[in-house]
Formats: structure tokens, C-alpha cells, sequence
């Protein structure tokens, strides 16, 4: 996985990140975005537009956010998966 959404999108789903993407791989969940991990192509250009600072590079991922490196891989494989967001 290149890139993960953490703890600062949850119930913000500020959509300038989904803007970016240059291949469409942010989802949007109930209550926040999801990168997902097969599908990024780890560009970056996601990072800077994101205005509350919610998306890192996995190996950044801030120690007491480590769980949303698991939470944004196994959402996509989960009964209900995360949708193409609204624009």
C-alpha cells in the first residue's frame, strides 16, 4: 500500500484528494475516504491537497494511527466496500 487515509478524514470527506488522483483510486466510505491499495500508484498527489493533513505514505503513518493502515486494505474486501465519491 502506498498511501493511507487516517483518523483527520473521519466524518470531514474533503474531496480536493479525489480531485488529484490521477488514476481514481478514492473511495468514499460512511463516514470517510479510502485509498485503495492495488489501485494507487503512489504519485503523491494526494498528500499536499488534503486540507486537515489525513493522508501519509504507510511507512509515515503516525504510531497511534498504525491501525488505519489495516482498516483502509481490508475495507475494500469487506461486505460492504467503499464507492466511487461523489464529485
Amino acid at each position: 500500500m502506498a498511501y493511507v487515509i487516517t483518523a483527520a478524514c473521519i466524518d470531514v470527506k474533503d474531496r480536493a484528494c479525489v480531485d488529484v488522483c490521477p488514476v481514481d483510486c478514492i473511495y468514499e466510505g460512511d463516514n470517510q475516504l479510502f485509498i485503495h491499495p492495488d489501485e494507487c500508484i503512489d504519485c503523491g498527489a494526494c498528500e499536499p491537497e488534503c486540507p486537515v493533513n489525513a493522508i501519509f505514505p504507510e511507512e509515515d503513518v503516525p504510531a497511534d494511527q498504525k491501525a488505519f493502515i489495516a482498516k483502509n486494505r481490508d475495507v475494500f474486501g469487506s461486505d460492504t466496500p467503499p464507492g466511487r465519491p461523489k464529485k
